[in-house]
């Protein structure tokens, strides 16, 4: 008898598929700089992967941990299967590499090693390395008298072997450190690129002046970079913070890249000092540096090789000449991101911190631009004398730094900072504005899916609520009380906050749509679907006959299609220009039925994150998010569904059936909107036109 099938996918596997989408996007008929750009983001996806991931399994097996997640792999399994994956997919890799460097040279851009540049770009490129790298470059001799030196996470190098030109049988071994200002692709004619470490081994001889270069070898290592704080010691959670970011530097060592067919003594020389596990040893035939690759994307005479630019549209009731205020006083407004542009919502903080009536303003911030306008506005707003309250999340993985500094910026302006709670990340997206009009307090209100990022808004698809709706303004109140004082099982009337109440709610709606059998619905938007408990609620549904359709992005932990238990999912990965961020949620039986969230759908956001939930009560914008979810179900380009066997397949247009690229047709939508926005009410025209396609 077959051995009954589990309902739970390993997380960690499902990710590998998350990033191997991405890499999958250099399959596709798309322009050259896109797909440089789709090999940086998996070499950053697979970076923070080893970071975080990777190094807490490698922890859980040297504590003795057997299992670790509800799939019952153990650790040792995981990290076997991680490197058997990677392996495979290391080939795939370096083939799109190689074949989009061929295709690049095509249409007039190169990257060349410095050996196959003729002879006036040789001399460019050493005019650049002598007047621009040289002078930061740290060649390291390594003997008795120079130890091996400390190398931060991600830092890259290029170890070399050298004998006395004079001395031909002394050997020495040592490194030169390439700081991460430096290019990592060095521009050397208008459409010429030389990756930095081909340029520094040309002139290693240089750098250890006496010496002749005998073998060297690119190198990059990956320390664990995750950051344990023991938050109830604490006093001054700054500096506690700031503590931590150095450590981070200092974590073990979890990989080494190296570029293929190094020098065995080479390798022999760097593991006997960094003692990395064999197998944690990667050997690339490419750039080991691929994160670099946004150097060339970003190069604006190369457009012609890239997607058209989209231009945000700022749609009505946001015209250029309206208060935000007065608009909101009117009706909510739900905008969708980047399709509609962020300009609403950092205009609604700058006329708030120079409105006299505005008394107030309270913010929670979790990965802010380094350039943030918004955050500009609250320094403003503080120093005219308002009331200003800012939730500035310091945990923010990768974001710390940046957060630190606006958060002492803040401070010296007078805002009150709020660190977080102790003991929880907060994750939620909400602004609270009060103005005071004829003695009486006005409340406007602004939640979200995505962070308070102008940046990231170009490229995240995400959905931003504006309202001035009596029935929230209790509840950002109590929310933002909770975030200042001390505070017991506090909770929410209309807002679901975690982790009190998102899952509790959640569950119960599952269990509504489980009681209408074959009539139920639900579609559910987010980036992970981790969380045991939702994963069982939702096969129990299925089992009943529930129709379910999930559109996750990322991590998803729930086995669809296994008869009886599961077979009523679907489920579905939306990847391609933009970055799905949104969440959104719809139970067809349950009131007022759709939400959207700034949690996804894991045991961190669901448990031990700050999050809120809003359920959307107009009409008109309930529509507008159903035919969001819709389109992209019916997505046949940029989705790929997951089968029971916890693989992806890529769906593709069947016979006679029309092509559906949900990105597409948002952007070519809402440049007719924009068209007829004099002729027509924008968000009925949203809903009639994703309705039409």
């Amino acid at each position: 008898m077959a051995e009954k099938q589990s309902i739970f996918i390993n997380r960690e596997l499902s990710w590998l598929r998350f990033n191997s989408r991405v890499l999958a996007q250099c399959n596709k008929d798309i322009p050259l700089i896109e797909k440089l750009k789709f090999l940086a983001i998996y070499s950053t996806n697979l970076d923070e992967f080893y970071m975080i991931r990777v190094a807490g399994l490698k922890q859980l097996f040297t504590a003795g941990v057997i299992t670790s997640g509800d799939d019952k792999m153990t650790p040792l399994e995981q990290l076997r299967e991680i490197r058997e994956y990677l392996n495979k997919e290391q080939k795939e890799l370096e083939d799109h590499y190689f074949f989009t460097k061929l295709e690049l040279a095509k249409n007039g851009i190169f990257i060349k090693n410095y050996d196959e540049l003729d002879k006036n770009l040789k001399a460019a490129a050493d005019k650049f390395f002598f007047e621009q790298i040289m002078p930061i470059i740290i060649p390291i001799a390594v003997d008795s008298t120079h130890p091996f030196p400390h190398l931060n996470n991600l830092s890259f190098s290029l170890a070399v072997k050298l004998c006395d030109k004079q001395n031909p049988e002394s050997i020495h071994f040592g490194m030169v450190r390439i700081s991460r200002v430096l290019p990592r692709f060095v521009q050397v004619d208008k459409s010429v690129y030389v990756p930095i470490d081909s340029l520094v081994r040309r002139h290693a001889e240089e750098i250890f002046p006496g010496f002749k270069l005998l073998s060297s070898a690119a190198f990059r290592v990956t320390r664990n970079a995750d950051i344990t704080i023991e938050e109830e010691e604490a006093d001054d959670f700054m500096m506690i913070l700031e503590e931590g970011l150095k450590l981070r530097r200092k974590g073990a060592f979890v990989r080494l890249q190296i570029e293929k067919n190094a020098d065995s003594e080479l390798v022999e020389f760097l593991n006997s000092h960094l003692k990395i596990f064999h197998k944690d040893v990667y050997e690339y035939s490419v750039p080991l540096t691929l994160d670099g690759l946004w150097e060339i994307a970003g190069n604006k005479d190369f457009s012609f090789l890239a997607h058209p630019q989209y231009l945000q549209k700022t749609l009505p009731p946001f015209d250029e000449n309206t208060s935000v205020f007065s608009t909101i006083d009117k009706e909510d407004v739900l905008i969708f991101h980047p399709f509609e542009s962020f300009d609403p919502v950092q205009k609604l903080i700058k006329e708030a911190s120079s409105d006299p009536k505005v008394i107030s303003i309270r913010m929670t911030l979790y990965r802010v631009e380094k350039n943030s306008p918004i955050v500009q506005s609250l320094i403003e707003a503080a120093s005219n004398g308002k009331q200003v309250t800012v939730m500035v999340e310091l945990k923010a993985r990768f974001d710390e730094e940046n957060n630190l500094h606006w958060a002492k910026a803040l401070e010296n302006a007078g805002a009150h900072v709020i660190y977080g709670i102790t003991g929880f990340k907060v994750h939620a997206k909400v602004t609270q504005i009060i103005k005071k009009d004829g003695g009486k307090l006005k409340f406007y209100i602004h939640l979200a899916t995505g962070n308070y990022n102008g940046s990231s808004a170009k490229i995240y698809t995400d959905v931003s609520y504006f309202t001035s709706n009596d029935i929230f303004a209790k509840d950002t109140t109590n929310f933002f009380h909770i975030l200042s004082g001390y505070n017991k099982n506090r909770k929410l009337d209309k807002l679901s906050m975690s982790p009190m109440q998102i899952k509790e709610r959640l569950l119960k709606m599952i269990k509504v749509e489980e009681g209408k059998g074959n009539e139920g619905r639900i579609i559910a938007k987010m980036n992970a679907l981790v969380d045991s408990d939702m994963i069982k609620a939702l096969c129990k549904a299925s089992a009943a006959g529930v129709k379910i359709d999930l559109i996750v992005r990322g991590i998803c932990c729930l086995r669809p299609g296994i008869k009886g238990v599961s077979d009523n999912i679907k489920v579905i990965s939306v990847v391609g220009k933009y970055l799905e961020h949104a969440r959104i949620f719809y139970f067809k039986h349950s009131s007022p039925g759709i939400y959207i969230a700034s949690a996804d759908w894991m045991p961190r956001n669901l448990e031990r994150r700050l999050e809120l939930m809003t359920p959307i009560y107009n009409e008109n914008l309930q529509n507008k998010l159903k035919e969001i979810i819709k389109l992209q179900l019916s997505d046949n380009v940029l989705a790929f569904e997951l089968g029971s066997d916890g693989e992806y397949t890529k769906k593709e247009p069947k016979e006679n059936e029309s092509v559906v690229n949900c990105h597409e047709i948002f952007e070519n939508y809402y440049n007719e909107i924009y068209k007829n926005i004099r002729k027509h009410d924008s968000s009925v025209l949203a809903t009639k036109l994703l309705k039409e396609s």
